[in-house]
């Protein structure tokens, strides 16, 4: 296997998997779940949201302290203080990743942000390259990627990957899309975006069950997923 073909696993559990209703942690709990995924060998444990609260700021740091192998990653909104916090916490990790985010999508343009397109685009790129002068492993989230215009999230992944994005992810954030929607707009993307060979695409299928496994899916590059672990 090339390494372009590996496949990463990145886990969220920490952060994304704590917002299901009964499922929050303690301190000691979170770092308990850190260290099984660490031995799990699982490659970026996605440790928490530094920004949100000083408890998450506190498990993060945590994490970044004692986990050794996993790459240590924490989410961070296109907002300074969010980058700092984050930058902070994660500081002492061997392994570090910075993954900031921004809505795309018209909807959440009008109605979220109330930005235009080119106020997103700015947003997002000074986020990644406030991201990098801390890290060099930085990863960019359009939000509700997938009810944004397929030429929008050209415009800007590819503005992302120019000021210094490693990793790019897809997320499928209200369970819109079918897998056959999935491989239409990476398969796009990875055709359009410049740059597209220099980074890792990573996916955020929420309906990704949909796909009858035993038909295989034409190859369109390195494509981490999202799904749970049973």
């Amino acid at each position: 296997m090339t390494e372009q073909d590996k496949v990463l696993i990145f886990d969220t559990t920490l952060r994304d998997g704590e917002q299901a209703p009964g499922f929050s942690m303690d301190h000691e709990q979170k770092l308990q779940l850190a260290r099984a995924l660490a031995e799990l060998g699982v490659d970026i444990i996605e440790a928490g949201f530094p920004a949100a609260s000083k408890g998450d700021f506190r498990a993060v740091n945590s994490i970044a302290k004692e986990i050794e192998g996993s790459t240590i990653c924490g989410l961070a909104r296109a907002l300074e203080g969010d980058i700092r916090a984050t930058a902070e916490a994660i500081a002492p990790a061997r392994k570090k990743r910075i993954h900031t985010f921004i809505a795309t999508s018209p909807i959440h343009r009008k109605h979220k942000l109330a930005m235009d397109k080119e106020t997103v685009v700015r947003r997002a790129v000074e986020a990644v390259r406030l991201a990098r002068s801390f890290v060099d492993d930085v990863e960019f989230s359009a939000e509700d990627a997938l009810r944004t215009e397929p030429e929008f999230l050209v415009e800007i992944f590819s503005a992302v990957i120019e000021a210094g994005a490693t990793t790019l992810n897809v997320p499928d954030t209200v369970g819109y899309a079918t897998p056959e929607d999935i491989f239409r707009v990476f398969s796009h993307l990875r055709s359009h975006v410049k740059g597209a060979d220099r980074v890792v695409f990573s996916a955020h299928c929420m309906m990704i069950w949909a796909w009858p496994w035993p038909i295989p899916l034409p190859p369109c590059g390195p494509v981490p997923g999202r799904w749970n672990v049973r």
